[in-house]
């Protein structure tokens, strides 16, 4: 399955007034992460209105705090293509070397056509297997 790494900081944006990753944020970078996988596959679907994917299920589990401009690697892959759904499944270490795993968590989306869950388009199940 499909698979990216992106290297990030703790923006300021991202912190709260304790001066760590405010817990709700980490959905944002779960997002870019999931575009960025996308795009490194070649599958944009910018500007392309036939097909919608929107959330049914996220979550995360914290295993250590990251402060505010504190570096990390996001790991990001398909851990499921389903019939009409995809599950990214995220890695967040805090070090270069990736082992300390300071978060991990996953997000599924449903592929929907006017309206209604459809089958996944036939070239992004293709770039993503």
């Amino acid at each position: 399955m499909a698979s990216i790494e992106l290297t990030r900081r703790i923006r300021w944006a991202d912190a709260d007034a304790a001066g760590r990753l405010h817990y709700p944020r980490i959905f944002e970078y779960f997002e870019e992460g999931e575009i960025e996988l996308l795009r490194s596959v070649g599958y944009a679907p910018f500007g392309e209105r036939e097909y919608d994917f929107p959330r049914k299920h996220v979550e995360a589990i914290f295993h250590q705090m990251l402060p505010l401009d504190a570096p990390f690697v996001m790991r990001v892959t398909v851990g499921k293509l389903g019939n009409t759904s995809i599950r990214y499944d995220f890695h967040i270490f805090a070090d270069a070397e990736r082992t300390q795993l300071a978060l991990e968590g996953s997000m599924t989306v449903v592929c929907v056509r006017e309206g209604k869950p459809a089958p996944l388009p036939p070239k992004m199940r293709e770039l993503l297997s």
